[in-house]
């Protein structure tokens, strides 16, 4: 009796899984770490490395895109089914600083495979995550006889990701003809748990400032002039303090216009993860949930805006005392955005209520770093849907769905090519991403290989 498609595609994956791990432990060998100058050349040999494994993978177009930083990687596999749909995979090829002294068990760059796991950088963010798509369309041709994939496939894996993806903008606007795409596939990201599929809808954006408060020329004496000048650390103070109403809600007028409120569905959805709140706790380091009242603390994380003092100063810190008004104050502010809200809005917001709250004799300045958009698929978008169905074939169980509190370069995409942003992944949070001993476990490695081979078929199916 012949194969069905789904065992076909399984079949491939597991006589083929020995030669594509061996090739995963030899990219990940190379210490493609970003953030270092001193391993810009490894970072470059990453990319090359890469693009010769496209190409021998079948890709008929694998380059190299130059940017002002680190090289990216583009491919293109063109399909030969007229009208089918083009699909764009981003991820990236560089990864965090990695040590032996910083706790691992082993040398990071030379990976290991331990109880059904692969221990390396980057094993899991993102080169894992990236490779697994070549394996992926290969048991894709092999299980359904084709020559070309169902949809014109495209790859976009660049080299700045963990340095904050600097360039990345620019480039994707650079190449938008080039990357043109009807949807766009992000392998950067994860699943609730070893034993709960999932996929991502969104993530949230980013707003960053710092704002320095300044008052009299220099430190001065709080015996003689204490009481009578403003003090720049008790007006950060008063600042810090009127960010947040007695409920919880960022208490800046208009920074919630916009807000795309969560739907019955979605909430019934969160509702449904195997979430355990004392767990949570613990991974937090924390004794008690807070936050805005009325929500659910994966409510807070996923689909709610934020904002959070990240570090406050001014005055004296040494030991014992030193009594003056000091001459300044900062405090550093980071906004987490929802869909709907648009990151230039909130930096409007955000300075005219700090103008308004600043008293006579003082002085501000307010620094806002770029800032990063948020992004959400809404449930019952088809290609959302064809990514469920996708990974349901190959891990045979109920597909759950949850967003992520974090920020990325998701957004950019999204913005430049007018495409929606899909996520796909199959790490999970005892991967232990930008830590000592990260690894990535081998049987939900393949299920990423399935998962993306059934893919392709599924978005080219009207």
């Amino acid at each position: 009796m012949s194969e069905t498609p789904d065992s076909a595609v399984r079949t491939y994956t597991e006589q083929h899984s020995a030669a594509f791990l061996d090739d995963l432990a030899e990219w990940l060998r190379i210490p493609s770490v970003s953030a270092q100058p001193e391993h810009a050349g490894d970072v470059r040999r990453s990319a090359e490395w890469l693009s010769a494994k496209l190409r021998e993978t079948g890709f008929p177009v694998a380059e190299i895109w130059e940017t002002p930083g680190a090289p990216a990687v583009f491919a293109e596999w063109p399909s030969e089914d007229p009208g089918a749909p083009t699909v764009l995979v981003y991820g990236h090829h560089d990864v965090q600083p990695a040590a032996r002294e910083d706790g691992w068990a082993t040398d990071p760059f030379e990976p290991v495979i331990r109880d059904g796991r692969m221990y390396g950088r980057g094993a899991a963010d993102d080169k894992g995550q990236v490779f697994f798509h070549t394996l992926g369309v290969r048991a894709h041709l092999a299980a359904t006889g084709r020559t070309t994939p169902a949809v014109t496939l495209k790859l976009l894996i660049e080299g700045e990701e963990e340095s904050g993806s600097p360039n990345f903008r620019a480039l994707a606007e650079k190449h938008a003809d080039r990357l043109a795409a009807d949807a766009v596939i992000v392998s950067d990201t994860g699943m609730w748990d070893e034993d709960t599929p999932t996929v991502c809808t969104g993530m949230r954006g980013l707003a960053e400032c710092e704002i320095q408060l300044y008052g009299p020329a220099q430190d001065i004496h709080s015996g003689s002039f204490g009481g009578a000048v403003p003090n720049p650390a008790t007006e950060i103070a008063r600042l810090v303090a009127a960010l947040h109403d007695e409920d919880g809600k960022v208490a800046i007028p208009g920074f919630y216009d916009g807000v795309t409120d969560l739907t019955d569905t979605e909430r019934a959805l969160f509702a449904e993860l195997p979430f355990d709140e004392a767990t949570w706790f613990r991974t937090a380091k924390s004794q008690a949930a807070s936050g805005e009242a009325g929500y659910s603390t994966l409510e807070r994380v996923w689909a709610r805006p934020t904002a959070e003092v990240n570090g406050i100063g001014g005055g004296y810190q040494g030991a014992g005392s030193k009594t003056i008004i000091p001459s300044s104050a900062l405090v550093k502010i980071s906004f987490r955005l929802v869909d709907g809200q648009d990151p230039d809005d909130v930096q409007q917001a955000v300075r005219a209520w700090v103008e308004s709250r600043i008293p006579a004799g003082i002085r501000h300045t307010i620094a806002f770093q770029p800032a990063t958009r948020p992004c959400l698929t809404p449930l019952d978008h088809p290609a959302l849907q064809a990514v469920a169905r996708a990974m349901g074939r190959a891990f045979g169980k109920k597909i759950l769905f949850t967003r992520e509190g974090g920020s990325g370069p998701a957004a950019d995409l999204r913005d430049v090519l007018g495409a929606p942003v899909l996520f796909l992944g199959i790490s999970v949070p005892s991967d232990g991403w930008h830590a000592p001993d990260e690894k990535v476990e081998l049987d939900l490695l393949l299920k990423g290989v399935e998962t993306t081979a059934h893919l392709w078929g599924e978005l080219a199916t009207p």
